[in-house]
């Protein structure tokens, strides 16, 4: 019995799920509005630094780095590896000037070790970023290490196993999104390029070299850059000539979230800052970031008014003074969705992309004065891509596509301009779909097809549309997210000593959260992958015990083994069996 003719109402059965299954996407043709980053540093810690790492670069990249993020937001984690973990952090919020100075004074308490792995190293990297990743983030991973294996002769580890995890890390990398920029550390010449090319090549990151500090101010605005889609702004070279000298500062919009102004000198600069009205502004001050180590000095500027800034330098005579500039911008660009969702051959698509700060477009002929747009179109089968250039009309970017074949294609609208550039996500034109179910079918006799055909066909439909609903519902479930915060203190039961209090907000995670995670993944309090968080109902938590720690509440111990209620104020011990160790959590919102 012959049933193709009745394939479109199939067709469009499926369809129907496919566009439900789409309802949370509808965002899909929108960049993120505020570029925030999940990052994670990763620094060899081996002997072999001593030689190639003679000026501790690594350790001023990372605090440069650090000094660069938001407070707005941005998140960093840390692992510091020989052949094993040496030290480590999970990813961590920067609210404060006080969170950059204390994750910068961590890396000073660094120390080296014998062997090196990096294979170690990178799959750690890879694992802080799965556990700690936010969906509305962009991750990434920087690798400062001389690319040089050292094994420990006595283990079990061969270059063959290090080769294979760190191609799995490397292929996990790939496929979560994880551009991993790799610097390559080569003061004693012994850099090895080969497997630092590698890991930044097949993952969408770069690869820097370096024997110098003073190449660190361009590498790190240069990745700090291309991650999120902004553009290096050379300012000026100076020599100086121990007075203060005039360097002016553009800040083309009020759009610009913070600018990173770096300078580079060989001795310590001295630095003024003044407003657009001639008003000399303190350094630091409530709007103005300031840091300076040996190798550089950073001043961020936050949220500040458009207009031509100046900042006297003043350096020591005859010394070379490079400044450079990073603007990190509040703007999102849209790509509207084209009307129709059925397409062929000859169809006129209208394209119309703007910006958007917070959800909200934005008009500002200013803004848009220097910017240039177009489409990219990739033909999917063939992966040939074209460029149409639009029009901007200051307040958006617009122009049409002409399909030129039943194929489908993927477009994406660019704009950009001397300082940034942002691209939408991608959106599907099928022109397949029409044509193939246009193709020439032979004349049927319904009376060939049964009722029953009819019958069974609706009921597959609802219980398509059933599956969809029971799916939605987990994945809602699923994302739920935290309030609230915990407070952690951790207990040596030896010697009766205490850590400082550490509070652990909880709305940066969704669906569930082992208690591993709020203790910074340190590796002897590793049984506490075992509980395990959820969010329930009316501000509450459920704790979830599956593995040998004891869980006390009110001085008891409970069996959280199906899980316990956590409510506002209450207070939970866990006590470790491996190491001597408990650990407070008291639940605040």
């Amino acid at each position: 019995m012959k049933v193709h003719k009745y394939a479109a109402f199939f067709l469009l059965c499926l369809l129907f799920l496919h566009s439900l299954l789409l309802t949370d996407s509808a965002a899909a043709n929108i960049s993120t509005d505020a570029q925030k980053m999940d990052a994670v540093l990763v620094v060899d810690v081996s002997n072999s630094m001593k030689d190639s790492d003679k000026n501790k670069i690594s350790s001023e990249a990372m605090k440069m780095f650090i000094d660069m993020l938001s407070k707005n937001g941005d998140k960093v984690g840390m692992v510091a590896y020989t052949d094993q973990i040496i030290r480590e952090k999970a990813l961590m919020k920067i609210g404060s000037d006080a969170d950059k100075t204390d994750f910068k004074k961590y890396i000073d308490t660094l120390s080296l070790g014998a062997y090196t792995d990096i294979a170690v190293g990178v799959s750690e990297a890879v694992k802080i970023l799965d556990a700690g990743k936010e969906a509305d983030h962009t991750p990434l991973i920087i690798l400062l290490t001389d690319g040089n294996n050292y094994l420990n002769p006595n283990s079990d580890r061969t270059e063959e196993l290090s080769g294979k995890e760190l191609d799995e890390a490397i292929r996990k990398s790939k496929s979560e999104g994880y551009p991993i920029y790799t610097i390559g550390l080569n003061a004693d010449g012994t850099l090895n390029k080969t497997i630092l090319e590698k890991l930044s090549g097949e993952t969408g990151g770069k690869f820097f070299t370096t024997t110098t500090a003073d190449d660190l101010p361009r590498i790190l605005s240069e990745i700090f850059a291309n991650h999120l889609k902004l553009k290096v702004i050379p300012i000026t070279n100076l020599t100086g000539n121990g007075q203060f000298q005039d360097v002016n500062i553009d800040i083309p919009n009020n759009s610009v979230m913070e600018a990173n102004i770096s300078i580079t000198s060989g001795n310590p600069i001295e630095a003024k800052l003044f407003s657009p009205d001639g008003k000399e502004i303190e350094i630091p001050s409530d709007d103005v970031y300031y840091s300076k180590s040996k190798a550089y000095s950073l001043i961020k500027l936050i949220k500040p008014a458009s207009g031509n800034w100046k900042v006297q330098v003043k350096g020591v005579q005859k010394d070379k003074i490079d400044i450079n500039m990073v603007f990190n911008y509040d703007l999102g660009l849209r790509l509207v969705d084209p009307a129709k969702k059925n397409y062929k051959k000859g169809d006129v698509i209208a394209i119309q992309s703007f910006l958007e700060s917070n959800g909200q477009k934005v008009e500002s002929p200013e803004l848009y004065q220097s910017m240039g747009a177009k489409l990219i179109v990739n033909e999917i089968a063939s992966g040939t891509v074209s460029e149409i250039p639009l029009t901007n009309d200051g307040k958006g970017f617009n122009g049409e596509f002409i399909i030129p074949e039943d194929k489908q294609y993927e477009i994406k609208v660019i704009a950009e301009d001397n300082s940034f550039f942002r691209e939408t996500n991608t959106f599907i034109i099928d022109a397949s779909v029409i044509a193939a179910s246009s193709s020439p079918v032979k004349e049927e006799n319904t009376k060939d097809v049964p009722w029953l055909l009819y019958v069974l066909a609706g009921i597959g439909f609802l219980l398509l549309g059933v599956l969809v609903f029971y799916i939605l519902s987990f994945i809602k479930k699923a994302n739920k997210g935290f309030i609230g915060q915990i407070v952690v203190e951790i207990r040596d039961e030896d010697t009766g000593e205490k850590t400082t209090p550490q509070y652990r907000k909880l709305n940066t995670f969704k669906g569930k959260i082992k208690l591993h995670q709020l203790l910074q993944l340190a590796p002897e309090l590793i049984e506490t992958e075992s509980v395990i968080l959820v969010p329930g109902k009316n501000d509450t938590l459920t704790l979830f015990n599956k593995g040998e720690v004891i869980i006390e509440k009110a001085g008891r111990a409970v069996d959280a083994s199906k899980g316990i209620t956590i409510k506002k104020n209450d207070r939970l011990k866990a006590k470790l069996s491996k190491v001597n160790k408990s650990i407070s959590l008291d639940y605040l919102i």
